[in-house]
C-alpha cells in the first residue's frame, strides 16, 4: 500500500506563489514517476506537470514558465512551486506516484487526497 500525504495549498491572491509538497510511504521498491494533477469544478482531471526518476520533467503548456516541479528523491517528496498564479490555476490539485512495489514487482499508480488551491483577489 502506497500512502501519498499532500499539503501546501490555500488561498492566494494573482500573482502571488505557493508551494506544494507531497510525500510517499509504504512497502514499494521504487517511485518512477511522480507528478500533479488539478481538477477545476466541472472539468477534467488534467496533468500539471510531472517528473521521472530520471530527473525529466515536463509541464502542461498553460503552467510553462510559472510552476517548476522538484523532486527530493531521499525523502521520497515531489514539490511543485507555483509562481504568478492567476484565476485559473483554481483546483484542487492532485499528487500522483508511479511505483514498482516490493514483493509483486508490479508497478501500480497511486494519488493523493487532494489539496484545494484557490487564486482570489
Amino acid at each position: 500500500q502506497v500512502q501519498l500525504v499532500e499539503s501546501g495549498g490555500g488561498l492566494v491572491q494573482p500573482g502571488g506563489s505557493l508551494r506544494l509538497s507531497c510525500a510517499a510511504s509504504g512497502r514499494f521498491l521504487s517511485i518512477n514517476t511522480m507528478g500533479w494533477y488539478r481538477q477545476a469544478p466541472g472539468k477534467e482531471r488534467e496533468l500539471v506537470a510531472a517528473t521521472t526518476s530520471g530527473g525529466d520533467s515536463n509541464y502542461a503548456d498553460s503552467v510553462k514558465g510559472r510552476f517548476t516541479i522538484s523532486r527530493d528523491i531521499g525523502k521520497k517528496t515531489v514539490y511543485l512551486q507555483m509562481n504568478s498564479l492567476k484565476p485559473e490555476d483554481t483546483a484542487v490539485y492532485y499528487c500522483n506516484a508511479n511505483v514498482t512495489m516490493l514483493y509483486t514487482r508490479l508497478k501500480t499508480a497511486n494519488w493523493g487526497q487532494g489539496t484545494q488551491v484557490t487564486v482570489s483577489s
